[in-house]
């Protein structure tokens, strides 16, 4: 299991920002799109990530003027990526063991995907409960 794998079942729709926008912008664009974090782009590579994480640090070190700031000046960077051939279960660990829900899929220096921990724990639940199924069904038969 691959996170290219992944990739093709949920699509490879990458929402982005830059390090230039507003963090007001950011927030709207989280918002309006009901997800938890966006890569942060210079150009075709992935300079950063800005979290709900990244939003609230920012508010409570600036306050309501953390708004205006800049995405680049709030952002975890450098993002942390994998690439398609990586494991599920390789991904997850590195998600568990970096404290962090999201990961870029990078390919070539270029951003593919964007996969999160949901995405990969529903992947991992989907496959163990079709094994347990191939199990029933072969026992069943025996």
């Amino acid at each position: 299991m691959t996170i290219a794998a992944i990739l093709s079942g949920k699509g490879r729709e990458v929402i982005s920002i830059t390090a230039h926008q507003s963090v007001a912008e950011a927030v709207a664009l989280l918002a309006d799109r009901r997800i938890g974090a966006v890569p942060v782009m210079d150009g075709a590579s992935v300079s950063g990530i800005f979290s709900e994480r990244d939003v609230i640090h920012a508010l409570n070190s600036h306050g309501a003027a953390a708004l205006d700031l800049k995405v680049g000046e709030v952002m975890t960077a450098p993002a942390i990526t994998v690439s398609p051939v990586e494991a599920v279960i390789g991904a997850l660990s590195l998600m568990t063991r970096r404290r962090i829900r999201h990961l870029p899929v990078v390919e070539g220096g270029r951003i593919i995907g964007l996969v999160s921990i949901g995405d990969l724990v529903k992947y991992r639940i989907d496959r163990i409960e079709a094994d347990a199924e191939a199990m029933r069904s072969y026992i069943q038969s025996a």
